[in-house]
C-alpha cells in the first residue's frame, strides 16, 4: 500500500532530535516508523506518523526542512528469500528501490520502500501476494 512519509533535513548536532520528537509529541504526533541517515554535517529523518499534514505544517511552523513523498509499506513472512521475492518482482519490472527500513516481529517483516513508481510498485506486489 502506498502511505505518506515524512522527510525532515537538519544539522547533524545534539538534541536536534530531541527538539523535533518534542515538537511532535506536544502536537499529539506519533511516530510509527523512523530511520535516521548521517553524514558528519546533517541528517535526514524519514518518519511515518499519525498525522502527516500536520506534522508537516508544524515542523515547517518551527523552520525546519520538510518533505512529504509516497513509500510503500509492505508486509511480508519473516523468513528467509521473502524480501528477495520481492525485489526480484519489482526487477523484473524496472522499478528502482532508492531506500528500504523496516523491522521484524511476531513472524512478520514490516518494511517502508521509497520506490521510482510507488503506485506500479504497490501494485505489482499487491497483485502478486
Amino acid at each position: 500500500m502506498v502511505i505518506k512519509q515524512l522527510s525532515v533535513f537538519l544539522q547533524n548536532e545534539t538534541g536536534r532530535l530531541l527538539k523535533i520528537t518534542d515538537i511532535l509529541k506536544k502536537e499529539n504526533i506519533n511516530i510509527s516508523a523512523l530511520s535516521i541517515a548521517e553524514t558528519e554535517e546533517y541528517g535526514i529523518i524519514r518518519m511515518i506518523v499519525s498525522d502527516i499534514d500536520k506534522a508537516e505544517k508544524v515542523l515547517r511552523e518551527n523552520d525546519y526542512k520538510v518533505k512529504v513523498s509516497d513509500v510503500i509499506c509492505l508486509i511480508t513472512p519473516d523468513i528467509p528469500g521473502a524480501l528477495n521475492e520481492k525485489l526480484e518482482l519489482l526487477a523484473a519490472e524496472n522499478i528502482n528501490v532508492s531506500y528500504m527500513y523496516g523491522y521484524s516481529s511476531e513472524g512478520k517483516a514490516r518494511l517502508i520502500i521509497k520506490a521510482s513508481d510507488p503506485e506500479r510498485a504497490a501494485e505489482i506486489l499487491n497483485n502478486n501476494n
